[in-house]
């Protein structure tokens, strides 16, 4: 299978796995960089500005390392920048990563038997044109009780430690647990395809 952007290429500006397995499932190819910004420096009320002002934050640190660097004006194809953040909102506070163990505790006890909502962001800059896009959308995630032994084995793990909530749909000890989501799996993940498929054709 040939990639889909054959005549374009991607930078994909995340770290996440998960953002990296849901682009390669659209069938895209892409390279991967990392913004490294302070996300804590930037504030905003709503999850929904604050989603979009990370994610153009990553862009920009982005679009001026690689300015330094000067790749940007050796490409005969467009280049797209893929740059996304994601948080949950619990009854109405937005909870990025856990800072410690006890809070990714908290907040995983918080779910059971409970419900928390997913809002997240992309933005498609084309680094040849200057054009930018870029968009949210929220999903629900509905859970079963989850027993403290697998809250435990999750803690132990760490790797929650890592994502937005300490909420991690598609880890196998989360997973049979999930009741219903409302919204996609992969948004919920990092990436929504919907989204992001939009936003780059309309960015080229």
């Amino acid at each position: 299978m040939a990639p889909k952007n054959a005549s374009f290429k991607i930078i994909l500006g995340s770290s996440s796995v998960a953002r990296q397995q849901i682009l390669s499932e659209m069938g895209y190819e892409f390279t991967v960089m990392t913004a490294d910004i302070d996300e804590k420096s930037i504030r905003k009320e709503k999850p929904e500005e604050l989603v979009m002002a990370l994610a153009e934050a990553k862009a920009d640190a982005i679009i001026s390392r690689l300015k330094n660097t000067s790749h940007l004006g050796e490409n005969e194809q467009p280049v797209l920048l893929i740059t996304a953040d994601t948080v949950a909102v619990f009854e109405g506070t937005v909870r990025e990563k856990p800072s410690s163990k006890e809070q990714a505790r908290k907040y995983i006890q918080d779910y059971s038997s409970g419900h928390t909502s997913v809002v997240g962001s992309v933005v498609v800059s084309n680094l040849t044109t200057g054009n930018r896009k870029g968009g949210w959308d929220r999903a629900e995630v509905y859970f079963h009780e989850i027993p403290d032994e697998v809250i435990d084995s999750l803690i132990e793990e760490g790797i929650i430690l890592n994502v937005a909530g300490a909420l991690m749909l598609e880890h196998p000890l989360t997973l049979p647990f999930v009741d219903t989501v409302i919204g996609t799996a992969d948004h919920v993940m990092g990436l929504s395809k919907a989204l992001t498929e939009k936003l780059i054709q309309e960015t080229l």
